[in-house]
């Protein structure tokens, strides 16, 4: 059981990655979720920690976090400042599948590699591609007011790894108009499914402004060359869906086009 005495040293203070329930005892769901919680923390026993904050007592805590319903379940990985919401099924074999994901994510990124994929995700040296999660999809692509370019790949896929140079530098490229993110869809099953992918790389388009979770598969090239994948982002999709930027994004592409 956390509380505000012991969070700082228990979780953000520690090397483990955490799982934690925010949770009220008058809560219906969070009641349902305590079997399944005590299995998942059985299973995770020596390999991952689970915790549980009774965030209707320590309001203050929950406030922190930015909880605001019940039961919100945080995963606390590598960077504790920043846990991300966890989205996944609230079964214990969904649970356990998370914090799985977590220690591999972790244990790439120590190898000097994101994701393990071999792919687009590549290293953390300057890629401004960003890794999306299970459990970072909501809060980092949903609940953003940019533009989202999502690549879903399999690490096996011959032609991800062809994809993976040209879209590291189509993620500097279009830096400040579209934020491009890659999925390991073999690891990250509930998107992949969400969104119905069935072949790979399969690359999604999620417009600017409030999202109501539809995507546009976007189908231009995949080619960072003037004629390629930037360019006919720009035209495909800039033109089509960010009016406001339309003039902006064909000065840039030009001016690189003359580079």
């Amino acid at each position: 059981q956390l509380d505000p005495s012991n969070f700082d040293r228990l979780v953000t203070q520690s090397s483990d990655v955490w799982i934690i329930e925010f949770y009220a005892s008058w809560c219906g769901h969070c009641k349902n979720l305590v079997p399944e919680w005590k299995r998942a923390a059985t299973a995770l026993k020596g390999i991952v920690k689970i915790g549980a904050v009774d965030a209707d007592t320590h309001k203050s805590l929950g406030s922190q976090y930015g909880v605001s319903g019940f039961p919100t379940i945080k995963v606390f990985g590598a960077n504790k400042g920043s846990p991300t919401n966890y989205q996944g099924g609230r079964t214990a074999d969904a649970i356990v599948g998370e914090a799985l994901n977590q220690l591999k994510t972790i244990a790439n990124e120590r190898l000097g590699k994101r994701g393990g994929s071999g792919g687009s995700s590549g290293g953390s040296g300057g890629n401004d591609a960003i890794e999306i999660t299970d459990s970072n999809f909501q809060s980092t692509v949903l609940d953003s007011e940019e533009p989202w370019l999502v690549e879903f790949m399999a690490p096996w896929c011959g032609h991800c790894k062809n994809l993976a140079p040209e879209w590291t530098r189509a993620a500097t490229e279009l830096k400040g108009k579209f934020k491009l993110g890659v999925v390991d869809a073999t690891v990250h099953t509930q998107i992949a499914q969400r969104y119905g992918i069935q072949g790979f790389p399969t690359i999604k388009f999620f417009p600017a402004g409030k999202k109501d979770g539809q995507a546009e598969e976007y189908n231009g090239g995949r080619s960072t060359s003037p004629n390629g994948f930037v360019v006919r982002v720009a035209v495909s999709i800039v033109n089509r869906t960010l009016g406001g930027l339309i003039e902006l994004a064909r000065s840039e592409f030009d001016e690189a086009k003359l580079a």
